[in-house]
């Protein structure tokens, strides 16, 4: 992934819930909740990026939609600002405070955490609080180059279910990092597994559909106690490393399930 140059000074500014996608609920009828966590940049003290917030929608929408019975919602989480910016962990810190404010706002209710790219990154990162119970990274940007830091973390995701899954031609973010990272995880946690999605890319469009039916069976299964399609109960417990490297299936959602 390219690195960007600081811009101006920064701003001080406040992380944001925003409005639920697909339609407000009250806090009564609220089942469950999804953050959503766009794509970043590793350093930027840009305001957070319109483009990667609506690239988020979509998918949110698909969420909402399947999970109205149980009463998910789902909110985009609006950064301070697109940057992740080294130690300082921008982005987790922002994902962290969703969850809170999540918690917050609707009460004690489940929570996933969806994010592509950083997001994906951030989700991880944050997966901790106890109010987290999933946790899926779409390309998720899991760097190695520095090797004076200490290694992405994942003592935290013990006792969430994580899944990733990742474009085996994604040019942005390096699916090997996501693979040697979901080895240690599950090493960890053995409620990991990640989903190989062959010949797609970074943003995961050439399999936009299956990766959406993907992360609505993950999350409201993991959330709402749905039975999950046999591909990822079987992936969940395969050992490394099949369960760490299996196929997304064309198709999936449509004819994958029990």
């Amino acid at each position: 992934m390219a690195h960007y140059a600081l811009v101006g000074p920064p701003e001080a500014r406040r992380p944001r819930l925003g409005r639920p996608v697909g339609g407000s609920r009250t806090s009564a009828a609220v089942g469950g909740v999804v953050l959503l966590l766009p794509d970043g940049e590793p350093v930027s003290r840009r305001r957070a990026s319109a483009r990667a917030h609506a690239a988020m929608l979509p998918l949110g929408r698909g969420l909402v939609r399947a999970g109205r019975a149980e009463g998910l919602v789902a909110h985009v989480v609006r950064y301070r600002g697109r940057g992740w910016n080294g130690a300082g962990a921008e982005l987790a810190a922002d994902a962290s405070w969703a969850v809170a404010e999540a918690v917050r706002r609707y009460g004690d209710v489940p929570v996933a955490l969806v994010g592509h790219g950083l997001g994906g990154r951030a989700a991880l990162h944050a997966g901790g609080h106890e109010a987290v119970g999933a946790v899926l990274a779409l390309a998720p940007w899991l760097p190695e180059d520095d090797v004076a830091a200490e290694p992405e973390p994942v003592r935290q995701l013990v006792g969430r279910r994580v899944l990733l899954a990742h474009g085996t031609n994604d040019a942005v973010t390096d699916p090997e990092l996501s693979f040697r990272f979901a080895e240690r995880a599950k090493k960890a946690n053995r409620d990991t597994c990640r989903f190989e999605v062959h010949s797609d890319g970074h943003a995961l469009r050439q399999y936009a559909a299956e990766v959406r039916n993907l992360a609505a069976d993950f999350v409201l299964g993991t959330l709402f106690a749905r039975p999950f399609a046999r591909p990822v109960t079987d992936t969940m417990a395969a050992p490394p490393p099949l369960g760490l490297r299996m196929p997304l299936a064309a198709g999936f959602g449509s004819s994958a399930r029990r």
